[in-house]
């Protein structure tokens, strides 16, 4: 039966109907809204069947399924290249406009121009909002209009902005609601997915108040988990914010430090696979396979590397204290290409944001824009004296620490210290700027 006239919502990240801009607005077209989703095989087909985020959209999928259901609704599902699906859809349905919340990220950004393109020339319109951020790209910017390279004076500006900001949330189903039926949800395996054995834990910010004081301890783990569910969009950016109280300053500046990191890879979209800062394309990576496989491993000699990688590798969530000593040792101790990190962290991360991910590396490495000093180098027995004391993370994760069976260090800290300083010396000393 042909609905006639509709809208369609895209979900993509921002999986929930609460305080969901875009789909408040299409919901407010006069049309009935089709909700969509699509797992976008040019992003799957590179992730195993059971990765743990797969699993984690599909199940946040069918709790939406299950809320569409009581409203006389379903989510349709798809899996395929985006635009192929939405020729397709485009044949079925009558489409008045398409509805969406903007991605930033450079394959996002690509596919919704195409997308916009094909819609236009058939007299659609596609309407993308902000919604996974406070501000976006354009928002907060230099008194000369350009975009900010160092986050202190970007986040003071986006406080400012912030403190002038009107209300945040978006509700409310306006003039229309959801297109009237009833479809089956797909089973995983009919999607070609298998379920995984790393469960996303629910995010927790009942601690807040000791997040200060405790976030640098890995052992007792006072952290939000939040990430994973802001990455997907589980939860309102704004409903988190307007959550927090004065006292929770240092909680809102990781979330500002996520935003600073979109508008970076955003505006300069070269730090996928380059250095921000050019002066260090010089600098001799060694990329010895054996070192790189015993870091991914856990097998450095360093308890608290090896904590760290472990868990990662067994759970897909890594203490972001001991995510900075981990990417420091890979890129100043065995001097290895941050981006060969960044690529390992990406397939193994839960919370995995491409502008995070790639913005912490090359803060790690020294060569990214709000960048540590390359001179400045995590000593890894004292950062395990210092905020692991007790080795309650390190028994956790390395059992056999302490005896026989555990390794020595892998390389002498004094030794990778002084190399390391040497060799991003050379490495800028040998730069030559393109002309």
């Amino acid at each position: 039966m042909n609905p006639g006239k509709i809208s369609v919502f895209w979900f993509r990240r921002d999986l929930r109907l609460e305080d969901n801009t875009a789909l408040a607005r299409a919901l407010s077209s006069g049309f009935p809204v089709l909700p969509l989703f699509i797992f976008d095989t040019q992003i799957i087909d590179e992730l195993p069947a059971d990765d743990a985020r797969i699993s984690f959209i599909y199940k946040q999928l069918l709790k939406i399924h299950g809320q569409l259901a009581a409203r006389n609704s379903s989510l349709h599902i798809f899996k395929g290249e985006p635009q192929t699906i939405w020729k397709e859809l485009l044949d079925r349905y009558e489409i008045q406009a398409v509805y969406a919340n903007k991605d930033y990220e450079p394959y996002a950004l690509k596919r919704d121009r195409e997308l916009g393109e094909l819609l236009e020339s058939l007299g659609i319109g596609l309407h993308l909002f902000k919604d996974q951020v406070i501000f976006e790209e354009g928002d907060i910017l230099k008194n000369d209009g350009k975009p900010y390279t160092v986050f202190t004076p970007y986040k003071r500006k986006w406080l400012e902005r912030f403190q002038g900001a009107s209300s945040l949330t978006e509700n409310g189903e306006g003039g229309s609601g959801f297109l009237k039926g009833s479809i089956s949800f797909p089973p995983m395996e009919t999607l070609g997915f298998t379920p995984s054995s790393i469960r996303i834990l629910s995010y927790d910010l009942s601690h807040l108040r000791e997040y200060p004081r405790m976030r640098d301890f890995p052992g007792p783990d006072a952290t939000s988990h939040l990430s994973p569910h802001l990455r997907f969009g589980t939860v309102s950016i704004r409903q988190i914010i307007a959550s927090l109280g004065p006292a929770d300053e240092v909680f809102l500046s990781e979330l500002i430090w996520r935003e600073f990191f979109m508008q970076i890879l955003y505006h300069f979209p070269r730090v996928l696979d380059q250095n921000f800062k050019p002066k260090y394309n010089g600098v001799a990576w060694l990329n010895h396979k054996e070192d790189f496989e015993r870091w991914c491993e856990g097998k450095t000699g360093y308890p608290l590397v090896d904590a760290g990688m472990r868990q990662l590798n067994a759970t897909g969530y890594m203490h972001n204290r001991v995510r900075m000593v981990t990417a420091g040792f890979l890129c100043k101790h065995l001097l290895i290409d941050w981006r060969m990190g960044e690529a390992y962290f990406a397939g193994k991360l839960v919370d995995y944001e491409l502008s995070s991910n790639n913005g912490n590396w090359q803060w790690a490495a020294g060569t990214g824009c709000d960048a540590a000093p390359y001179s400045r180098i995590f000593n890894p027995v004292e950062q395990l004296k210092k905020f692991d004391p007790d080795l309650e993370y390190v028994r956790r994760w390395v059992p056999e620490y302490g005896s026989p069976d555990y390794p020595g260090p892998m390389v002498d800290h004094k030794y990778a210290r002084e190399r390391a300083l040497e060799t991003y010396r050379k490495g800028i000393d040998n730069y030559l700027p393109e002309n």
